[in-house]
């Protein structure tokens, strides 16, 4: 499997990546690490707790690294979780609604890191 077929695969945006990264090479490096980085496991925890800071930095922090890779759906997703927990602004969703996102964005993540453990295998 190409970088390329595995961002097909998973949903990303190669193009934006390309335009980030700049190079294969670079993507290849970072892709791989995603898994481990622990940044979905930060949110993820954090939405068992509903504390607002650490949503609001764990989701930020997503959005940030999903957004250089290309994975644009996540990052979207990370975002709107931030955007509901930004210091200054009033919460619009119940907690029973942003349980609803995080467990989305747990699914779509969850495909995401499978994708890129066959990336890896092939």
């Amino acid at each position: 499997m190409t970088i390329n077929e595995l961002y097909t695969e998973i949903g990303g945006d190669y193009e934006q990546a390309v335009r980030v990264m700049r190079m294969d090479k670079l993507i290849d490096k970072h892709i791989r690490k995603l898994p481990q980085n622990g940044v979905a496991d930060r949110l993820i925890e954090a939405g068992k707790t509903m504390d607002p800071t650490e949503l609001f930095e764990a989701a930020h922090a997503m959005k940030g690294v999903c957004a250089n890779l290309g994975l644009v759906r996540l990052s979207e997703m990370a975002s709107d979780i931030a955007e509901e927990y930004r210091p200054g602004k009033t919460r619009k969703l119940s907690d029973s609604e942003v349980s609803g996102k995080l467990a989305d964005l747990e699914e779509l993540y969850r495909k995401t890191a499978e994708g890129i453990k066959k990336y890896e295998e092939s």
